[in-house]
């Protein structure tokens, strides 16, 4: 089993940044890409960010919504992946989860191609 832990959730303003970190632990040898997706109160669940990675390179996947604002990044040493999100809007508010799939490497936006999830952090923007 893999473990994910969401990290760096919080408050903040329309205009500033957050950064997430998602800490993975366990089974981790299987695992070549990770994904944050988000679900907003009474809304659906939805894709923003995607990594995979390999000995030689790493590609990313974003959603429209979030291209050009948030950044994903992974830290090979610490088994982490980041997102670095700025000029957040009220609209970014919702509880963002990270999500790992076993054993394949996928920038998919469909969160049922990710077989191991956090708990999710909060990410709370203010007008």
């Amino acid at each position: 089993q893999v473990q994910l832990v969401e990290s760096g959730g919080g408050l903040v303003q329309a205009g500033g940044s957050l950064t997430l970190s998602c800490a993975a632990s366990g089974r981790t040898f299987r695992t070549y890409a990770m994904g944050w997706f988000r679900q907003a109160p009474g809304k659906e669940r939805e894709f923003v960010a995607a990594i995979t990675w390999s000995t030689w390179s790493s590609s990313t996947n974003y959603a429209d919504s979030v291209k050009g604002r948030f950044t994903i990044s992974r830290d090979n040493a610490k088994k982490a992946v980041y997102l670095q999100m700025n000029s957040l809007n009220p609209e970014d508010t919702a509880v963002y989860y990270c999500a790992a799939p076993d054993g394949r490497y996928t920038l998919s936006n469909k969160g049922n191609d990710y077989d191991h999830w956090g708990q999710g952090t909060q990410v709370t923007v203010s007008s």
